[in-house]
């Protein structure tokens, strides 16, 4: 089997919440096709038009390709001999950053592809799975300005997804009146019951000082984690923010590499490592930040605020991982989250999302949402 094609479509939804920080709304879904008709589909959380540009690029030399013109008429069967090569072969504009995300979107199409040609689900793959069902929750965003409204965002979610467990990502506007974040916080702790709850800074926090007058909020509502509560490259801040007893979750907003887990959990005191599958280099990429955590004792919540196809990807890895974890679900309105693949992936009534057994991912991308949205493609430099 040899691959004959792969491309970067860039789907788009014209709305108003397109200005959210919801990356459902624009995606960059990859697909490699093979000469025995299997494809694979893998997609990024990222600027599609960047990209397609480092799939569709023509090399400027040996260590500086396009992933498209480097991968074709290679065999797809070995994904980790692959993401090696694709490695090597761009580290002299690569290593970080927008190339290991169009590497995460190759590289989980790839997984895809050996799934079907060995007629196994990928977590067989990955070594078999440990759970065929996982614990899901469901980020809410924006967050009501009502303890009323919190309290209905809530119960929407408990009733129609069926979610257990939710996270509520910050707005800015949280710090301008502490006393209402911590009556909303609160109104969402009854609503949710035992249910787990969590809470999103999303780099709302320019400083730890300013991040450390939210925790006795936080504590006191029994947040299971914080998440992405600084900048990424404030590694003491981080480090003060953890001495101060609430778990962090870091590193969905931006880091990339294994290393760059290794110096948040080393230096910045990272309880939870917080990998997006599409922008840490795939399944291959996220199996050496697992390790790394492993190593350190510390916890790998998936990321997960695209499409069904990074679910399902989130799905297969969590069902292998050594230890039991949450899955997010997110509850965006983007039609992009819910109809790019022909199947749903919904939560059973006891909160549980179950876990793909059909060969590969075990989706399959919905060839009408894909003619709706698709963004008219340039011409391909490299053909």
């Amino acid at each position: 089997m040899k691959i004959t094609d792969i491309q970067a479509i860039h789907l788009r939804v014209e709305d108003p919440n397109i200005g959210l920080f919801d990356g459902s709304y624009d995606d960059c879904v990859i697909r490699v096709e093979t000469d025995e008709g299997i494809t694979g589909i893998g997609e990024v959380e990222t600027l599609a038009d960047a990209v397609q540009a480092i799939v569709y690029a023509r090399p400027a030399h040996c260590k500086a390709w396009g992933l498209r013109e480097l991968l074709l008429g290679r065999d797809p069967s070995n994904p980790r001999g692959l993401w090696d090569l694709m490695y090597d072969s761009t580290c002299y504009v690569g290593r970080r950053g927008l190339m290991m995300h169009a590497i995460g979107g190759v590289d989980i199409a790839l997984w895809d592809i050996a799934g079907q040609m060995r007629g196994v689900p990928i977590h067989e793959l990955l070594g078999g799975a440990r759970r065929d069902r996982i614990e899901a929750y469901g980020t809410i965003y924006p967050m009501a300005a009502t303890e009323a409204g919190v309290k209905r965002q809530v119960e929407d979610a408990m009733d129609r997804l069926r979610l257990r467990n939710v996270k509520f990502a910050a707005d800015p506007w949280w710090m301008d009146d502490l006393d209402l974040t911590h009556r909303l916080l609160r109104s969402a702790r009854e609503a949710l019951g035992s249910g787990r709850l969590i809470v999103d800074a999303a780099l709302s926090y320019k400083t730890a000082d300013e991040g450390l007058m939210l925790v006795p909020i936080l504590k006191d509502v029994g947040v299971l984690f914080l998440e992405a509560p600084l900048p990424l490259d404030d590694v003491a801040g981080h480090a003060r923010m953890a001495e101060a007893g609430i778990p962090l979750g870091v590193g969905d907003l931006g880091l990339t590499h294994v290393d760059e887990f290794i110096e948040a959990m080393d230096r910045g005191g990272a309880s939870i490592c917080q990998p997006d599958i599409t922008s840490v280099g795939g399944f291959t990429g996220i199996l050496k930040i697992a390790e790394a955590a492993r190593q350190r004792g510390k916890r790998v919540i998936t990321h997960g605020y695209k499409t069904n196809i990074e679910i399902a990807a989130n799905l297969h890895f969590l069902a292998n991982h050594h230890d039991t974890e949450l899955l997010e679900y997110s509850t965006s309105k983007s039609p992009l989250r819910w109809e790019t693949t022909e199947e749903s992936i919904l939560v059973d009534a006891d909160g549980m999302v179950a876990v793909p057994k059909t060969p590969g991912l075990g989706v399959h991308l919905n060839p009408a949402t894909i003619e709706r949205y698709r963004v008219g493609q340039r011409e391909r430099a490299c053909v």
